[in-house]
This record gives structure tokens, sequence and C-alpha cells, in this order.
């Protein structure tokens, strides 16, 4: 009996906590969408692109210029990409002498400043494309920034051996 009313509760607990996941890839509701707050205050973005994957199956890698002419430092703490499951920010560092990527809870935005997610350095990490997104076409970015203001942007989809 009791090995019962654990299994039942283990269950509960379980879907409880895969309801609350889905932060960074889930679809924005139509109120939610409504009511979305508008980007910071001097916040820009500008040559937007999504790098298909060379593998189908493999993430793609959404690069773009992000500038702070706002009166504040900022952070960019999450990202959405249209036509992807899910999407992370992540940084290429340097260990023992060989590249690799580090996932980022946020990336800094200082006044005055543009920062670039470029190859070799920042950039969102986009899994589980839909198929309909093909290179010549476009996607929509959405940033999510530190105090839950948003800013979106184009993105032309490239194939994997375009110029990034």
């Amino acid at each position: 009996m009791k090995s019962a009313l654990f299994a039942a509760s283990a269950l509960v607990l379980a879907g409880i906590g895969l309801a609350s996941c889905g932060k960074g890839g889930s679809e924005p509701s139509a109120a939610a969408s409504e009511a979305a707050p508008e980007a910071p205050s001097g916040i820009s973005v500008a040559d937007g692109r999504l790098v298909l994957p060379a593998v189908k199956g493999n993430p793609g890698a959404v690069y773009f210029d992000v500038t702070n002419n706002g009166a504040k430092d900022t952070a960019i703490a999450g990202a959405f990409v249209d036509g992807a499951k899910s999407a992370m920010l992540h940084t290429s560092v340097e260990m023992n002498g060989m590249s690799a990527m580090k996932d980022m809870d946020q990336i800094a935005v200082a006044k005055g400043a543009t920062v670039r997610f470029a190859p070799g350095g920042n950039h969102v990490m986009a899994m589980d494309l839909d198929p309909a997104l093909q290179a010549g076409g476009t996607t929509e970015v959405t940033l999510t920034f530190s105090d839950g203001d948003k800013v979106s942007f184009e993105a032309k989809v490239l194939a994997a051996g375009d110029a990034r």
C-alpha cells in the first residue's frame, strides 16, 4: 500500500516538474504577446542571421550585433527562435588549448557598448529546428533582458557553408 501511494505521489510531482519546464523555447500565449514589454530604451539589434547546421538534427547558431545606447547597463537573459523548440545563450571558451561551448545565464550589454554574437564567441544555439527553416528565408528571434523587457528582430536563414 505504501509503495502504491509513493508511486502515485512521484507521478504527480513529476508532472508538476515537467509542466514547469519549457523556459526559453516555449511559444508565448496570445495574451502574453499582447502584453509583452517593449525593448529596453536604446537597445538595437543588427545583422541577425541563423546558420543552419551542416548535419540535420544538430543545433543551428544565431549571430547578431546588439547595441546599448541607453542610460544603463543591461544583460540578455534568454532567447526565443521562431522555428526552434528551444534556444540557449552560449559563448565559446578555450580550455586546455581547445575550443568549447559554455552555457550562459546572462550576457552583459554595457551602456554605450555593442556586443557581437559571432562564430568563436557569443551565440544563441537553436535546438530541434523545424525543417521548414530553409536557407534564403527568415525567422524571428526574440531576446529577453534581465529586467523582463524584450526585443525581436528578423534573422536571415543561411546554409551551413554560407558566410557568417
